[in-house]
């Protein structure tokens, strides 16, 4: 069919695979590796590979095969038009598809897999944490200090010892005691103290008993303590009426406050002095309550001190009023500022500029730290303005609040911080007035 014997119809037939390998190059089908010697697979181990009624078909029909002196540019558009050719492509891409299924399929088996081992992993550490937490269980303990259970008692050494589940009572005649825990057992068992009961339970359990023991014993007593110990109440510091005008004086002097304000926040007992002449600006928790104060030192004129009053709880107590509105509406906004000053400094520049209060509900507060912010009740407010000044060292704050509450803005003054601010814009309105006043001189003359 080729023409030629040997060499030459080796020739002939290499460079007709050669133009037949560039003309289905477009179809992904490649030529094999000239002068290889490796075997081909057989037809029928080919059809038991593919195993297809539609491929077996376009193989076993003589129609699809080349004709003789047929060019490979022809052979490939006839091949192409054929109905069971298109048949194979589809076939193929439908298995083609299959795999990529299936592959997809394992993937997330696989990570399905991965997911079971950790949640198992997170369940024995939890429950070895929970065992760990427990107490060693109180019968195991009689036993190892020598008791006998006997008509649902423990008893021997004198004694007659009930035991439901971690609490233990004695009813032996002149013992009629009763506790809870390991080391409170053996304790009364062996007539010993703490240090000796916790050196025998670790002969007899080892160290992993005695945490166990430890742990348990703590937790006891500070349950007891919880449930029979006072709680402490704040105690602000007494106010001493004689040093508020020299309070009063250093937030309009020094501060700029203006004394309508001052005396406003001191008539409803929000700032006052005490017996050192430090400003003491109450803190209160969200229902009003005192639970703290923040102290201001004002004597002298280089008075630097301030810091939080003793007993004072930070993390549910703050320094806050609102300004605008009515008593009864739900506040519109809220703005935080790093200590009471500032949030006075804050209204007040508000109010200057404008010359009135905000129409809305408005919340000024003190939080000197995002640890203590009261989420619960500012995430229902829909406007809060982080205002904690313009100090690099507070930047980092700010952006943990917007973090936690996405609804907020921040808000940086034009100075140093607020209270600086609200100096500098008094110390320019004194000037323009007095440049007003010098203008109305001159025309009057």
């Amino acid at each position: 069919m080729f023409g030629g014997r040997g060499g030459q119809g080796r020739i002939k037939l290499s460079k007709l695979q050669d133009s037949y390998a560039a003309a289905l190059a477009p179809l992904g089908i490649e030529r094999g590796v000239k002068g290889s010697k490796a075997t081909h697979t057989k037809v029928k181990e080919y059809y038991q590979a593919v195993n297809s009624e539609p491929l077996t078909a376009v193989i076993t029909n003589n129609q699809l095969a080349p004709t003789p002196f047929e060019s490979a540019s022809s052979y490939v558009t006839r091949i192409q038009s054929d109905d069971q050719f298109q048949a194979i492509n589809h076939q193929l891409a439908d298995r083609k598809f299959l795999i990529e299924r299936l592959e997809r399929a394992e993937q997330r088996a696989r990570a399905s897999e991965k997911e079971r081992q950790r949640l198992e992993e997170i369940v024995r550490s939890l429950e070895l944490k929970t065992q760990q937490l427990r107490d060693l269980p109180l019968v195991d303990v009689a036993w190892e200090l020598g008791l006998h259970h006997e008509e649902g008692k423990w008893k021997g050494h004198g004694h007659i010892i009930n035991i439901d589940g971690p609490k233990f009572y004695d009813f032996a005649p002149d013992q009629q005691k009763g506790s809870g825990g390991a080391i409170d057992l053996v304790m009364h068992v062996n007539q010993c103290n703490f240090r000796q009961a916790v050196v025998w339970l670790d002969e007899r359990f080892g160290e992993a008993g005695v945490e166990r023991a430890a742990i348990a014993h703590v937790k006891n007593r500070a349950a007891d303590i919880i449930q029979t110990e006072p709680r402490p109440q704040f105690a602000p510091h007494v106010e001493d009426k004689a040093n508020w005008l020299a309070v009063e004086h250093y937030l309009n002097q020094f501060r700029g406050i203006p004394s309508d304000c001052i005396q406003m926040l001191h008539n409803q007992g929000l700032v006052y002095a005490d017996q050192q002449q430090n400003a003491v600006f109450v803190m209160r928790n969200v229902d009003g309550q005192r639970n703290g104060a923040f102290l201001r030192g004002t004597w002298g004129e280089n008075n630097t001190f301030k810091g939080y009053e003793k007993g004072t709880k930070r993390r549910d107590s703050w320094f806050y009023f609102h300004l605008g509105g009515k008593a009864n509406d739900k506040t519109s906004t809220a703005i935080l500022c790093k200590s009471p000053i500032d949030a006075i400094s804050r209204a007040m520049l508000e109010y200057l500029i404008r010359g009135d209060v905000p129409p809305e509900r408005t919340v000024y507060m003190a939080i000197d730290d995002f640890n203590c912010l009261p989420l619960e009740r500012l995430q229902k407010v829909p406007n809060i303005l982080v205002a904690f000044g313009n100090d690099k060292s507070t930047d980092a704050a700010a952006q943990r609040v917007l973090e936690l509450m996405p609804q907020s803005q921040i808000k940086k003054s034009k100075a140093s911080d607020w209270n600086q601010q609200l100096l500098d814009y008094g110390r320019q309105l004194r000037q323009q007035q007095q440049q007003q006043r010098q203008q109305d001189d001159e025309l009057s003359l």
